[in-house]
């Protein structure tokens, strides 16, 4: 069968439409499944964070500690002050510090167990602990951070070595990633300790009753 030149330069423009329309109709289906896919794929990226830091508390054993940090104001050396507390299944610890360095002013050790540890961190996640945004490498950097007031860090371990770690701090301009209710999950923390709000007073890191009102 043969085709007239009038028959051919009918059919091509109609092809030509058709093609257009297959590329057209493709890439708009790319395009949807690239934005729904990048949508589900930093959901599931929160979600993991989340769950990864939730597990690393609510796990009781004896590889298991929480911990909080406190650093002072950015001064001099002979002036700067910081406080750590750490709670395991076997043991709840508070030490002082005076300097950049580190110098241990006073630590206070006392035996733990395994069912105050788990009322402890079942505790600290309903006060949601390990909540927190997911910031870049960089933005994890604590040096200069709020110079004038108090940064506070957040940590689940594993035989002494960090799973997750969050912070945040006075300063408006630096809330860093965690998002959990600060004054209550530092008066969980100092509740295990004795007398361990006076310890923090005196280094110049407590803070008045209204902060630890629940």
């Amino acid at each position: 069968m043969k085709y007239s030149k009038n028959s051919l330069s009918r059919f091509i423009p109609i092809l030509l439409v058709i093609v257009i329309m297959i590329v057209a109709i493709a890439a708009v289906i790319a395009i949807g499944r690239a934005l729904l896919g990048g949508g589900s794929s930093n959901n599931s990226t929160n979600t993991v964070v989340t769950d990864e830091g939730r597990t690393a508390l609510l796990t009781v054993d004896n590889s298991r500690s929480v911990r909080l940090t406190v650093r002072g104001p950015i001064v001099s050396d002979e002036n700067f002050r910081s406080y750590r507390v750490t709670i395991s299944p076997e043991e709840r610890d508070i030490t002082t510090y005076a300097g950049y360095l580190e110098k241990v002013i006073e630590t206070k050790k006392f035996d733990n167990n395994n069912r105050a540890y788990e009322e402890l961190v079942h505790a600290l996640d309903k006060r949601r602990m390990m909540d927190g945004r997911v910031l870049a490498e960089e933005q994890n950097d604590l040096r200069g951070i709020c110079a004038s007031g108090q940064i506070y860090q957040f940590e689940t371990l594993v035989n002494g070595e960090t799973v997750r770690s969050l912070w945040t701090s006075d300063c408006d301009g630096s809330k860093g990633s965690a998002t959990a209710n600060v004054s209550e999950v530092i008066d969980m923390f100092l509740k295990q300790i004795p007398e361990g709000r006076k310890i923090v007073s005196g280094v110049g890191l407590g803070r008045d009753e209204t902060f630890f009102r629940l």
